[in-house]
């Protein structure tokens, strides 16, 4: 049997499994496991772990990042700086819709990064939230539904900058005449329907218009039936959640150490950098106050981090059976499968289920891309396809993988952030998903007999 066959029917497996039982990570494992054991055999088990080495040098980045991001999150809350900031956010905050709003401009306003988009929103209004009686599941689809699809809508984001950079390259795309990527970027922008769709989606969500489906309805009916705003299972990444939301704090030692947080990351592109500074805000502003003790300073950073493992091995282990099934050559199957069905017209609709359905099943979101854009242009040239819709469907595709897979980092993170477990995050936010998904194949399909 074809390799790349089995490596999808694995990851079937995988996705069914973990939706079933709600068990992620033992999925995620086995199946890296499984997939191994096609890929090298005997070997298996050796190889499996030095992939796992592997991954943790290329992604030391991420893990610094993730970790340290928990140790900022620690010393903020044991500052009580999120209260100050949480007792002014709620005098504004004081219906369900104005919090929720408030959350959608953060997570706007917010655009440089999907990872500090996530991160610092969710510190910042998971409080409030809490205090309105908002599900944590509602917060968790507005911090994913506003990082990646709010970034790959400008044009001075990292995403922007590495889809310019892939884009530039390929000849169609040349042969419009732009004469940066970025260019190029900015032209294919207004086609990014799924993206678009998305924060358009969310933006009725916080209004109220949105209705609350499946999931979701259910999260809203245990909160108004029990007044919990997570469930039992989420329970155990709330095990420092503090019940005084009243209580007084310096809203100066949240203020400062984000606002630093958030500027060098927009003035350097640098967040390990940004984080590392404000943790060294954060050590000025606390030990001279004996708001933290200096012995507590610096167990803060360790539980900090600390508390970010459980998402930390997700993604590892994630990244771990990207690679055993890439190797076992699924995205070369998948491909050959789409080939058959190439038309002009409906090309950049095909590309975008393509590179949907690879990031979504990989969590391997500017990878997927970088291995489809050297196929597609080509194809889509001979058939006579629109360029630009074809880099609006590749962006839209990485757009989804990122907000739609639940073992990709920012579903991961977002869950985090909010305090729940990925599975629920993912399964709460699944109905919207798919509006914005079906809606997008329609906007290409029209665009692609317009155009």
């Amino acid at each position: 049997m074809n390799t790349g066959l089995i490596a999808i029917l694995i990851l079937l497996v995988i996705i069914v499994g973990a939706i079933a039982t709600r068990r992620c990570v033992e999925f995620l494992i086995g199946g890296s496991l499984l997939a191994a054991i096609f890929m090298y055999g005997k070997d298996f088990l050796p190889q499996w772990c030095t992939l796992i080495q592997d991954v943790l040098a290329e992604n030391v980045w991420i893990v610094l990042v993730c970790g340290l991001f928990g140790s900022l999150i620690a010393l903020l809350q044991e500052s009580k700086g999120t209260f100050g900031f949480q007792k002014l956010v709620s005098k504004f905050c004081n219906t369900e819709r104005k919090t929720l709003l408030t959350t959608f401009i953060m997570g706007i306003l917010i655009f440089v990064d999907d990872y500090l988009n996530v991160l610092s929103i969710g510190v910042c209004m998971k409080g409030v939230c809490d205090k309105r009686k908002i599900p944590r599941e509602a917060l968790a689809y507005m911090l994913d539904a506003t990082g990646a699809p709010v970034c790959v809508l400008l044009p001075f984001s990292t995403w922007a900058v590495f889809y310019a950079s892939l884009f530039i390259d390929q000849g169609s795309v040349k042969a419009l005449g732009f004469k940066t990527g970025i260019q190029a970027y900015i032209h294919a922008i207004p086609y990014c329907f799924y993206p678009i769709l998305t924060i358009a989606i969310v933006f009725l969500f916080a209004l109220g218009v949105m209705p609350k489906i499946g999931a979701m309805k259910k999260a809203y009916k245990r909160v108004e039936e029990t007044g919990k705003v997570y469930s039992d299972a989420s329970r155990k990444y709330n095990h420092d959640d503090r019940k005084g939301y009243e209580e007084d704090g310096n809203i100066w030692n949240f203020v400062i150490p984000m606002g630093v947080l958030v500027a060098i990351a927009i003035a350097t592109s640098n967040l390990l950098l940004a984080v590392v500074v404000s943790l060294i805000v954060c050590f000025v502003l606390y030990v001279p106050q004996k708001v933290v003790a200096l012995d507590d300073f610096f167990n803060l950073i360790v539980r900090g981090f600390a508390d970010m493992l459980p998402i930390l091995i997700l993604l590892v282990i994630a990244f771990v059976l990207q690679k055993v099934t890439e190797g076992m050559g699924m995205t070369d199957f998948i491909i050959s499968v789409a080939k058959p069905l190439l038309w002009g017209p409906v090309f950049p609709a095909i590309a975008f289920v393509l590179v949907a359905a690879l990031t979504f099943t990989t969590g391997s979101l500017w990878g997927m891309s970088a291995v489809v854009a050297p196929i597609v242009f080509p194809l889509g040239a001979v058939i006579s396809a629109n360029p630009i819709l074809i880099m609006a469907a590749i962006i839209s595709g990485g757009a989804f993988g990122s907000h739609a897979c639940f073992y990709t980092d920012a579903t991961l993170l977002s869950s985090q952030s909010a305090g729940i477990d990925n599975m629920e995050h993912a399964l709460t936010q699944l109905p919207y998903v798919i509006i914005a998904s079906v809606l997008s194949v329609a906007g290409f399909l029209i665009c692609g007999f317009v155009m």
